[in-house]
């Protein structure tokens, strides 16, 4: 009683309270599965430093040097350069142990809310419910040994609670703007390697599944985004396992899905750019509407 007492007040519940029917009003863009490449293995498997959750967290998550937490963050994080996201430039971020990093404030909760998952700015390679406490699950890594690079790691890690009979590995790459990107690569990458589970038990989750799954993909904060096709949907984790994507950020600081190595746009590429173009000019109209 006292664990699930302790689980219904932890830190970021009220940002799952949120209306998913509001949501679904947003400029949302749906990355399609093909934009995925498939893959044997991470961008690299230096993963750098244990990630020590300064914030947030459930039990003995903040402050644990050994970086075993539930839902707890780091930050804020100097990038080494400025990140315009969505429109907002950025110079520091947050690593959340729940599959993401954020930009503004980081990030508790453990369900995604609505289809990109928060009302912060959050970069989503697998948001759910990421349990690091068990012995058998790997902590978060961060790796900035490369300038205008930084790549966080989620090496074999469980989900809540403490459940580690099931694990998944992925890894985010992002890029800054003084980073020469190699052909066939792209600014932020998602990397995928064995993917076996995709929800936690308090996200209506059962030995890993059902519920409400993870989501992957991006969002600023105020309804607009992008998401892979079957994001928040049950099979995500297989969509994604043993796969990469890439992506460039426009000059809007909106995701595109990032050209294949020979220079020419995929068409779903050139359709995701006018589309988020799209989805970020409605929310600035709506927010000029508002103020007027």
């Amino acid at each position: 009683m006292p664990s699930i007492c302790r689980r219904l007040y932890r830190p970021g519940i009220a940002i799952a309270s949120l209306s998913l029917a509001s949501a679904l009003n947003a400029g949302i863009v749906t990355i399609p599965d093909s934009a995925l490449t498939p893959t044997t293995s991470l961008y690299t498997n230096s993963f750098g430093n244990i990630v020590v959750m300064t914030g947030g967290g459930n039990a003995n998550g903040a402050g644990n040097p050994t970086g075993q937490n539930d839902d707890g963050f780091s930050g804020p994080i100097n990038l080494g350069f400025t990140l315009n996201f969505f429109g907002t430039d950025y110079t520091q971020f947050w690593i959340n142990n729940n599959g993401n990093i954020s930009f503004g404030a980081g990030i508790a909760a453990y369900t995604p809310s609505g289809p990109t998952g928060a009302d912060e700015p959050i970069i989503s390679p697998f948001f759910a419910d990421v349990d690091t406490r068990n012995s058998a699950s790997g902590v978060v890594m961060l790796n900035t040994s490369i300038p205008n690079e930084i790549i966080v790691t989620w090496p074999g890690v469980g989900y809540y609670d403490e459940n580690a009979n099931l694990l998944d590995t992925f890894q985010l790459v992002l890029r800054g703007p003084g980073y020469t990107i190699p052909p066939g690569e792209g600014q932020i990458g998602f990397f995928y390697t064995t993917m076996q589970w995709e929800t936690g038990d308090a996200s209506g989750g059962t030995d890993g599944f059902g519920g409400t799954p993870a989501a992957v993909g991006f969002g600023d904060g105020v309804g607009d985004g992008e998401i892979l096709q079957g994001s928040i949907m049950n099979g995500i984790s297989g969509i994604v396992n043993d796969e990469y994507v890439w992506f460039n950020l426009n000059s809007s600081g909106v995701p595109v899905t990032a050209p294949p190595a020979s220079g020419t746009p995929e068409p779903s590429s050139v359709a995701l750019v006018f589309a988020g173009l799209a989805g970020l000019v409605w929310r600035r109209k709506l927010t000029k509407n508002a103020a007027s």
